[in-house]
């Protein structure tokens, strides 16, 4: 295992797969297969993730800082300590199927278009996000803040939303299910 080390523009090492208290910066994991990786405590600035292949990979307690994940499918990952944050980070197309999210907060980010069906986001913070034909559907969101986000729509009966916070006038696409004419 590697702890306490920098990495800048990281190159794949198929015997360094387990990394603790790591950072990573302007590192390119994009399409590579990144399977039973395991990521403790790391830190990933201005990496691009897109298409990579997590099947088992640990995330534990990772931030991701402007970073590219397009097309990442997390539900892949291994869901034991599954715990990460995102800041300024691209998650277009994602699939966040059935995972832990609770109290993940999303800052800054653009998530278009992507899944997160069936999961716990029960206290997740979707701080000032872009949330364009993402899918919420059988979720818990119970005391999730999507105050500063836009661009959310999904059918509240669909998913569990007690105390979840929204303002005006992101709050309309709540009602968008329902085929009315709001003037």
């Amino acid at each position: 295992m590697l702890r306490n080390q920098t990495f800048d523009n990281y190159q794949l090492n198929e015997d360094q797969t387990e990394f603790e208290k790591c950072i990573f910066q302007k590192s390119n994991f994009s399409k590579l297969v990144l399977d039973s990786f395991e990521f403790i405590d790391c830190t990933f600035l201005n990496c691009d993730f897109s298409m990579a292949k997590l099947s088992n990979t640990v995330f534990s307690r990772v931030r991701f800082v402007d970073c590219k994940l397009m097309g990442v499918d997390f539900s892949k990952c291994s869901r034991f300590t599954f715990s990460v944050s995102f800041d300024k980070c691209i998650l277009n197309y994602c699939f966040f199927l059935k995972n832990n999210f609770k109290k993940t907060i999303f800052k800054d980010c653009m998530i278009k278009e992507a899944n997160f069906s069936e999961s716990d986001l029960s206290l997740a913070i979707f701080q000032n996000c872009d949330l364009l034909t993402t899918v919420f559907e059988s979720n818990n969101l119970e005391g999730c803040d999507f105050r500063s986000s836009q661009n959310y729509n999904f059918n509240p009966s669909d998913n569990k939303i007690k105390k979840a916070k929204f303002s005006y006038p992101g709050v309309i696409g709540l009602l968008s299910h329902l085929n009315i004419e709001i003037e």
